[in-house]
């Protein structure tokens, strides 16, 4: 076997003077790696993957042989962009026999991705006769093959499957998922276009390695400069300023040396620098993107951005071309500095295809008040810079190139919203009051410190769920006691007084922190939440201590997630009281409660409520495990309806029953989620009896606006009304709709 250094200089060589036919490559290759086949598979327009040059193979089978994309070994590889090692190839299911090649005396294959920006421009195999697994050392050097392959397919004219023709100019719609609300308008600008290493080979490691060093001290001290910058607070549409836990984060990252060991094994290989990186990024890319949970995903954002922001270093941080105000930036990925980079430049919307809403580049979009949609995938393979797209951050859809009736629509909306919030200005000093005079608490959903300065902004009467999770999720770690309280202590002063309820971890699900849990396969209603905390008593612990100094003798609140029985409330309550006889001061006041996100609780209210301070509904959790739907499955987005029956039920008896409790006193309860900020449902809550309402800030204005001109005296007998008359039906969305048009509400 050939050492990397070996063959890349061969390949060197015989590159120097311009590109070298394919055939002769593949003859460098089977003779350099020992190998008895050596074979190069080029993409064909109509994902055809065609035999383009061999060494061991039948050489009249070159041009004849075709496979199609997922077809055969070949074709399998191809279409999952992974490499497939495999000892007995012909007995593998995939396998597709070509009399043609001649291939049947080589049993082992190894099948390798040619890819080039995120896309395959073929396959490199390698084969054998006797029986055996390739190497991971082998495996690595076919991947470098296939690297310098990429640019000679390119050069060649290898199809890359990107739209052409009619199908490019044609309107098109991209249905994904809301991550922040709004309306964008605007001229498509593409994320991730970087130009291309000039030079993918290099004599002088030594030199390459001093340039990769160079190059990462300045990306470090651009993004201290970008930190130093960045203030504790933000409010939803500041000035480009991010989030301190946000970028804290990401600088880990960059600083974490095991990622750049590894660009500086590949550069002894005998990769330039620049090869070197994107041989790396390729690999990161490769491996997490087969990550099914979300948050281990979003990191991948972070990384690509890195990769980028280290080849503009070693390439001298050449400037970006200026950018349309306005501008709607379609991205595959988003890391949170690149995504600060484009709002200084002027865009006013984005679509990132893998994102989710607990991802960096959501939490920072959110507080930029930049209107995002995630999930839009297709959107780059369909989309050319300068083409006119919609971001439409209410319904979580992408138009591109939308038709003028479209845009005259979505124009529209825009100037009647600009007008509404005009109007709702003065709502931002009242309180939540109904035409009636009937007074509703509006509290915000938050996880970040600076978002408690959108108290201001909307007029909220305080939080009424502080995340604690997110800030861990941002920083990609459980933090220490001291920063930990630090952080809250910021919540509480930037609060002024008005009160925070502070959610203990609700870690899992699809909030994984790297090691947090087993793979497992319903991880929603697994290890997750309060049962981490009450296994892991210390880790509960040492936030709930951090909690208690952060209030320094202040009042209070702290409530736990996904309770299931009284008896795991009075678990962690108990751990929560023993923290408080150590520290001092002690809170002013210390009030206790849970969220009530599992069913089996309803059936344990009477002994809940004599345990609890107050209950919190978090209505997303609710609903998909009253109805055993999956909330992030596509095909049961908006199936069941917190406008139903059995939802309004269950709500009413809960209000009823906590009305009454501790000897008649009562015990509070709010609901805090998506649908709190929903005119329509915000409306039945209400009018069921709810007092306290807990929203993301962009729900405050309009939910402000709704109870102003609703007599909720009138509304409630309506409201029975339609619950009585409407047995059996799945939703009674509709008819409490047409109640409220006819009454003018804006819903």
């Amino acid at each position: 076997m050939a050492t990397p250094r070996r063959l890349l200089a061969r390949l060197r060589e015989t590159m120097a003077h311009g590109t070298a036919p394919l055939q002769e490559l593949v003859q460098l290759v089977a003779v350099e790696l020992v190998s008895e086949v050596c074979s190069v598979y080029a993409a064909r327009p109509g994902e055809i993957l065609e035999l383009t040059a061999t060494e061991g193979l039948n050489q009249t089978a070159i041009g004849r042989t075709r496979l199609r994309v997922g077809e055969g070994i070949v074709g399998l590889c191809a279409a999952t962009g992974q490499v497939m090692n495999l000892p007995d190839a012909q007995n593998h299911p995939a396998f597709a026999y070509r009399p043609e090649t001649g291939e049947e005396p080589f049993a082992s294959m190894l099948a390798v991705p040619v890819r080039r920006a995120g896309r395959t421009l073929g396959v490199v195999v390698v084969q054998n006769r006797n029986p055996r697994g390739y190497s991971e050392e082998e495996v690595d050097e076919v991947e470098t093959v296939a690297m310098l392959l990429a640019e000679v397919l390119a050069t060649a004219g290898a199809a890359d499957g990107a739209e052409e023709g009619v199908a490019a100019t044609v309107p098109r719609v991209f249905a994904g998922a809301p991550l922040v609300p709004g309306i964008a308008i605007g001229t498509v600008v593409l994320h991730g276009h970087r130009r291309r290493p000039v030079r993918l080979l290099a004599d002088n490691p030594d030199a390459e390695l001093a340039r990769l060093h160079d190059a990462a001290q300045h990306m470090q001290r651009g993004l201290d400069e970008l930190i130093a910058g960045a203030p504790d607070g933000l409010a939803s549409g500041a000035d480009g300023h991010a989030s301190r836990e946000v970028l804290e984060a990401y600088r880990l990252i960059a600083a974490d040396a095991g990622w750049l060991r590894r660009v500086a094994e590949v550069i002894h290989s005998g990769l330039s620098a620049e090869a070197a990186v994107q041989r790396v990024a390729g690999e990161l890319h490769d491996r997490m993107r087969r990550i099914t949970d979300p948050y281990l995903r979003e990191r991948l954002s972070d990384l690509e951005d890195l990769a980028g922001r280290l080849l503009s270093a070693l390439a001298g941080d050449q400037p970006r071309p200026a950018v349309p105000p306005g501008a709607i930036l379609l991205a595959r990925r988003l890391g949170p500095a690149e995504l600060l980079d484009w709002h200084a430049a002027g865009i006013g919307g984005v679509a990132i295809e893998e994102a989710s809403p607990g991802g960096h580049a959501a939490i920072l979009a959110r507080a930029l008040g930049l209107p995002s949609v995630g999930g839009t995938r297709g959107m780059l393979d369909t989309a050319e810079p300068g083409d006119e797209a919609v971001v439409d951050g209410d319904e979580g859809q992408l138009v591109l190139r939308p038709e003028v009736e479209v845009r005259t629509t979505y124009f529209r909306e825009m100037a009647a919203r600009s007008a509404l919030e005009a109007g709702w200005a003065p709502l931002r000093e009242q309180p939540g009051i109904t035409a009636d005079g009937i007074r509703v608490k509006l509290m915000l959903n938050v996880g970040l410190t600076m978002e408690v300065a959108q108290l201001d902004t909307t007029g909220a009467e305080g939080i009424g769920l502080y995340r604690t999770e997110i800030g861990m999720l941002a920083r990609g770690a459980i933090a220490d006691v001291a920063e930990q309280a630090a952080s809250y202590a910021r919540a509480l002063d930037a609060a002024a007084g008005r009160p925070v309820l502070f959610r203990t971890l609700d870690l899992g699900a699809d909030k994984l922190l790297p090691g947090d849990a087993p793979q497992e396969e319903n991880p929603a209603m697994g290890w997750r939440s309060l049962r981490i905390g009450l296994d892991r008593p210390a880790l509960l612990r040492r936030q709930l201590r951090a909690l208690l100094l952060a209030a320094g003798g202040r009042a209070l609140s702290v409530m736990f997630p996904m309770v299931a029985t009284v008896a795991e409330f009075r678990a962690a309550r108990a751990l929560l009281l023993a923290e408080a006889r150590r520290v001092r001061p002690a809170p002013e006041r210390l009030s206790i409660g849970t969220m009530l996100e599992v069913p089996a609780l309803m059936w344990q209210l009477d002994e809940l409520l004599r345990e609890v301070d107050f209950v919190s509904v978090g209505s997303n959790d609710l609903l998909q495990f009253l109805f055993a739907a999956d909330r992030s499955s596509p095909s049961l987005f908006n199936r069941y309806d917190l406008l139903s029956q059995p939802v309004l039920n269950l709500l009413e008896h809960l209000l009823v029953t906590a009305g009454g409790a501790k000897g008649g006193a009562g015990v509070p309860v709010s609901l805090c989620g998506e649908a709190a900020s929903r005119p329509l449902e915000a409306l039945a809550l209400v009018g069921l009896g709810f007092t306290s309402l807990s929203m993301p800030a962009s729900g405050i204005l309009p939910i402000k606006a709704l109870l102003a001109e609703l007599d909720l005296a009138a509304f409630r007998p309506v409201l029975t009304s339609i619950r009585r008359n409407t047995s059996g039906a799945a939703s009674l969305r509709e008819p409490i709709a047409v109640w409220a048009r006819e009454h003018g509400l804006p819903v």
